[in-house]
């Protein structure tokens, strides 16, 4: 195995976990091509904006381009499900076969340790709420929150009530899940009515050897990457992720590396490729997995990405919702970019081009990308800001 890498093989690592380097696959994409990019992914986050398409839809349009997201939406709703929806890195839908990786996580829910705060306290102070919740939707069948009376809560655009925190809180213990979805908005039923029988019954591992198989999907989602990233990917504690890693190490399932102009060890995965050269071209969600970590972004990519929902309007330097364009194995444009669904126009409200890239070099690229996700969308045309 390797023990040092160039920046740029570092680069191309990274995009071949992530599965950018697989040439497009030939006709209709199906289950079995969306399997295989959970299968590299490991986890797709969940986002509730949708000015161009909720987020979890776009990673598989990057990697595979135009596909039916019917597909999807059985895979992770229907009755012959592969996913379920549960707190990965953030909200996320993940393979059916980690369920029992992550029942650490539901067992710590249930003591209040590992969630927010206002959950905590529920379960301290008025568990009665919680199970009255889940009494309810034994006997009803799946349930949105909006069903419960004073769901919605009082004061700021933050305040959530009991009934809702209570239906938050059995969700983190993985007493109910995601039925499916009415809108985006979830729809809970019991676990053991959604999560097949063999997944839900099979036996959960030590936690030790949970965070470890955790710790060694992210290695091989990422290809190569810090301990900062590698924890991060599931959200795991410090101390937990340090010892899996250790262990990992000590098995040979990754190596520790040291990467061109980095500082610090980074962890290579055992049977991470090295391409000679990739040549993607994709436009990414801002929550898509090849740019969570901030700082890995802009090491290995030299690409400082900021999400700017959040900032207000006036403050924002690219854009509401900005999609990173991969071309190559740069990430080399960012562009502002809204579904006008009454008009049925794909808007790019701005195009901004990275330092050092000639706009010529990405315009023709980056036009076949943004006609593509229009097809892809049901847009009838590709436009600027009305």
């Amino acid at each position: 195995m390797r023990t040092d890498l160039s920046l740029a093989e570092a680069r191309r690592v990274a995009l071949a976990a992530q599965g950018f380097a697989d040439p497009p696959p030939r006709g209709a994409v199906d289950r079995r091509l969306l399997r295989r990019v959970f299968a590299r992914v490991g986890v797709i986050q969940i986002d509730s904006v949708n000015v161009l398409v909720r987020s979890h839809y776009l990673p598989p349009f990057s990697r595979l381009g135009e596909y039916d997201v019917e597909v999807l939406n059985r895979a992770a709703y229907g009755r012959d499900r592969a996913l379920f929806e549960y707190w990965g890195h953030e909200a996320s839908l993940l393979p059916l076969e980690l369920h029992p990786l992550l029942r650490w996580r539901m067992e710590r829910a249930r003591r209040g340790e590992g969630t927010w705060k206002r959950i905590a306290w529920l379960l301290r102070e008025r568990p009665d709420v919680p199970r009255r919740m889940l009494e309810t939707i034994g006997e009803r069948g799946p349930l949105p929150a909006s069903a419960f009376d004073g769901v919605r809560g009082t004061g700021s655009w933050w305040g959530w009530s009991e009934a809702k925190n209570a239906l938050e809180a059995l969700f983190w213990q993985g007493t109910i899940t995601t039925a499916y979805r009415k809108g985006f908005e979830r729809v809970y039923d019991l676990a053991e009515r959604v999560i097949p029988p063999a997944i839900l019954h099979a036996p959960a591992p030590p936690d030790a050897e949970a965070f470890r198989e955790l710790m060694r999907i992210a290695a091989r989602a990422l290809g190569v990457a810090s301990e900062r990233d590698l924890r991060d990917y599931f959200r795991l504690d410090v101390a937990d992720a340090r010892a899996a890693l250790a262990s990992l190490v000590e098995s040979g399932d990754v190596v520790p590396v040291q990467v061109e102009g980095l500082r610090g060890t980074r962890y290579l995965a055992r049977d991470a490729r090295i391409p000679r050269r990739v040549e993607a071209c994709a436009l990414l969600s801002p929550f898509d997995s090849l740019i969570w970590e901030r700082a890995r972004t802009r090491e290995l990519f030299d690409f400082d990405f900021r999400l700017e929902i959040y900032t207000p309007q006036h403050k924002r330097v690219h854009g509401y919702y900005v999609l990173p364009f991969l071309f190559g194995e740069r990430l080399v444009a960012r562009v502002d970019l809204k579904h006008d669904r009454q008009r049925g126009i794909l808007r790019a409200i701005a195009t901004h081009v990275e330092p050092g890239i000639r706009k010529g070099q990405v315009a023709a690229p980056l036009r076949d990308q943004l006609h593509a996700m229009a097809h892809w969308l049901g847009a009838k045309n590709v436009g600027a800001q009305s």
